[in-house]
């Protein structure tokens, strides 16, 4: 397991980070993505920092709660010193009846954060990620809202989730204007088979040394090698009931195809061979993995063992790549004379 700078603290975390979608249960939707109880989430978290993960996701919304709860509990039941996992969670989504019980509010973070540390049984939490755009609010509230936090000990970092390039953006402007804690992590959907992130929003987090967070490394379940063009896949997996992120079905399965390819060189699985290609982006910080069963954790944690070269990852950059898309390729065309100055230069 190797360890990564998060953002632009001096805070270090694992490469792959432990989700936890999959415990608790509760509600119909979190249900078809997961239900394991207490017994089996311990064994899931004590496996995970054996294996030298020290790193943890959840979010008030997952499980209605109970997830939160359940993750409390694990660290707990194992005994894990406080001072040896980063734990991050989420707010924005709906947690309670009413009208205000959800969003970017100072209302809504303030009433949120306090539920979330009672549930998780901790007194701070590491990363606090607004989990959605709220165009309701105003960004400099929330913003302040989260400066609160970090000001009163609640919150150390602040993170943000699905948000659009030009929205951070907005935000690290105002936090910077302002001197308020500003947004060190992007956690964002990105696999070799939605690669969308890299228009705008890979450029800019390099630019602004925001880290990422990558969550559905695998396209919810759609590169283990469980599926075939034909649409059959194992019976009980993830897309059979929850068929999620949208995906280039065409563009996925002959990335899958170069996946196996590559998987069957090295005698790996294909998802080992999808979790290394995300490890080798230079702009990942963490690919989140979750599961339901210890046998399924591991075959994920032994992606960080996995090294592609470089033949492997141009196969796989060019069955996966994106279509060209204004203003990219006139990016490309009129700034091909100064990236050879600077490449001679030594400066590329």
């Amino acid at each position: 397991m190797r360890y990564k700078k998060f953002g632009s603290t001096g805070l270090f975390v694992s490469e792959l980070c432990l989700g936890t979608m999959t415990f608790g249960g509760e509600g119909e939707l979190w249900s078809k993505i997961g239900n394991l109880q207490q017994e089996d989430a311990n064994r899931l978290v004590g496996r995970a920092l054996e294996a030298g993960v020290n790193f943890i996701d959840t979010a008030d919304v997952y499980s209605e709660g109970r997830s939160e709860i359940i993750t409390g509990q694990a660290l707990r039941d194992l005994k894990v010193a406080r001072d040896d996992v980063v734990i991050a969670t989420k707010v924005f989504g709906q947690t309670g009846a009413g009208v205000n019980a959800r969003g970017n509010s100072r209302v809504h973070i303030l009433d949120a954060v306090k539920k979330s540390l009672s549930r998780l049984q901790l007194d701070h939490i590491d990363l606090y990620q607004i989990h959605g755009f709220d165009p309701a609010t105003p960004v400099e509230e929330t913003l302040r809202a989260l400066d609160t936090l970090v000001q009163h000990g609640h919150v150390r970092y602040v993170g943000v989730s699905n948000w659009a390039a030009w929205q951070i953006m907005k935000a690290l402007g105002i936090a910077e204007r302002l001197g308020l804690a500003r947004f060190e992590s992007l956690q964002a959907y990105y696999t070799i088979a939605g690669r969308d992130l890299e228009r705008e929003l890979v450029p800019m987090l390099q630019s602004e040394g925001v880290g990422l967070m990558v969550w559905s490394p695998l396209a919810g379940g759609l590169l283990s090698g469980k599926y075939s063009r034909d649409g059959s896949a194992e019976a009980g997996s993830r897309r059979a009931a929850f068929d999620f992120p949208p995906v280039d079905r065409d563009r996925a399965y002959d990335s899958i195809d170069a996946l196996k390819s590559v998987a069957d060189s090295h005698g790996v699985s294909v998802a080992q061979v999808a979790l290394a290609w995300l490890l080798h982006q230079q702009v990942v910080t963490s690919v989140i993995i979750g599961a339901k069963r210890v046998d399924q954790l591991d075959d994920n944690l032994a992606a960080t063992g996995i090294r592609l070269s470089q033949d492997e990852l141009a196969a796989l950059d060019k069955v996966s790549a994106l279509p060209p898309e204004y203003p990219g390729w006139m990016h490309v065309r009129q700034g091909e004379f100064r990236r050879k100055q600077l490449s001679e230069s030594g400066a590329l």
